[in-house]
């Protein structure tokens, strides 16, 4: 096939990964006609990827004149890194987007409506409450074990403490920072089930409305506040 002349550029960093594209091309790839218009306007035509228009497309054609496929600009070190972190980005953001449609169906099918919403709610909070009704009830219970336990020591005041004695006000202590400790953390646990039922339910009502899933984003976390706040 009679190949039209090529201006000759100097080297450079495109030209280099072009020569590698070129090195590599497959059997198949070769067995095309390579066709593309360069700087200058003019029509190049060749049996393998076309140096002049290494930064332009170029159409790969059968023997028949129909396109093959098209062979995109080759790109430099510094543009490929570019176009692998858009498409790093845009898998992420495709991949964000598929799990906000799932969550919002698997919302959707847990709660048709909102009774069944608030139904959740309660049993939630339910579980929560006893535990914190239960370490308050423990409280009581070692402050009532450690009144004789002082009592008795108010009697060693400024005397050595029997060991048994000091080990078992130290156990009380102990016990009951421990308690103290699980019911502001069962507190802080009521406050992020209430933020997560609420991210919920204003969810729903649009979801209720007609919004499509996925639409509103990713749901937002529903981590519980400081605990200087934490109240019910």
């Amino acid at each position: 096939m009679v190949q039209l002349s090529r201006v000759r550029f100097p080297v450079s960093r495109r030209l280099a990964a072009w020569f590698l594209l070129a090195c590599s091309a497959s059997g198949a790839d070769a067995a095309g006609i390579y066709s593309c218009v360069d700087g200058n306007g003019r029509r190049l035509t060749s049996d393998r990827p076309i140096p002049e228009c290494s930064t332009r497309e170029q159409r790969m054609l059968n023997a028949d004149g129909s396109v093959q496929r098209i062979v995109p600009p080759t790109r430099t070190l510094d543009e490929q890194a570019e176009y692998e972190a858009r498409e790093r980005k845009a898998a992420l953001e495709r991949a964000a987007l598929q799990d906000a449609i799932r969550r919002d169906r698997n919302l959707l099918g847990r709660f048709p409506d909102e009774p069944a919403h608030r139904k959740a709610r309660e049993a939630a909070l339910d579980d929560v409450d006893k535990g914190v009704r239960f370490s308050e009830g423990r409280l009581k219970e070692l402050e009532r074990e450690r009144k004789p336990l002082a009592d008795e020591a108010e009697f060693y005041k400024g005397k050595q403490m029997p060991l048994k004695l000091r080990q078992s006000l130290d156990a009380n202590e102990a016990a009951t920072t421990a308690q103290r400790s699980l019911v502001q953390n069962q507190k802080d646990e009521i406050l992020r089930i209430d933020r997560l039922y609420d991210a919920e339910l204003a969810r729903l009502k649009k979801l209720w409305g007609g919004a499509a899933p996925g639409s509103m984003g990713a749901m937002p976390s529903a981590s519980a506040p400081p605990r200087k706040d934490a109240a019910r």
